[in-house]
């Protein structure tokens, strides 16, 4: 499967606003919001997800077809990391320890950041670098 990596970027913004407001507000609840939209890219592929119903529906009729496309598998890999992060950060704000949940949502949202301005997606290059080192794997 291939997807457009402006819908990546375009989740990774979504993304990036929606940790701020947590860090901002400390918000358990919209957390976890983020949590589930990142465990139903994991789970039913990232043109299923929230953010890129969004962006496939009022974003890239406006901007034409892609150039390229990527593969799935590295961007849907790095939803997966987002979502232990955002689960980490969950719970360490729903048991009352607020630094667990400030940490771990910092942590996602440095990585979303990065996606969202510089098109470095860090789940995606941890994934690249976990099958290359998987041996008897090839990389995709």
């Amino acid at each position: 499967m291939q997807v457009d990596p402006r819908g990546q970027r375009f989740a990774a913004v979504l993304t990036s606003i929606v940790l701020i407001v947590v860090l901002v507000t400390s918000s358990w609840l919209l957390l976890a919001v983020q949590a589930v939209v990142f465990l139903v890219g994991v789970l039913f592929g990232l043109r299923s997800a929230p953010y890129g119903l969004i962006y496939r529906a009022l974003v890239r009729p406006r901007l034409g077809p892609p150039t390229e496309l990527e593969p799935e598998a590295p961007p849907r890999f790095a939803q997966g990391v987002g979502a232990v992060f955002a689960l980490a950060g969950v719970v360490g704000y729903a048991l009352g320890i607020p630094a667990l949940g400030m940490i771990a949502t910092a942590f996602a949202l440095v990585a979303a950041f990065l996606n969202a301005a510089f098109g470095l997606c860090l789940g995606c290059e941890a994934y690249l670098l976990i099958r290359r080192l998987t041996p008897g794997r090839a990389t995709s």
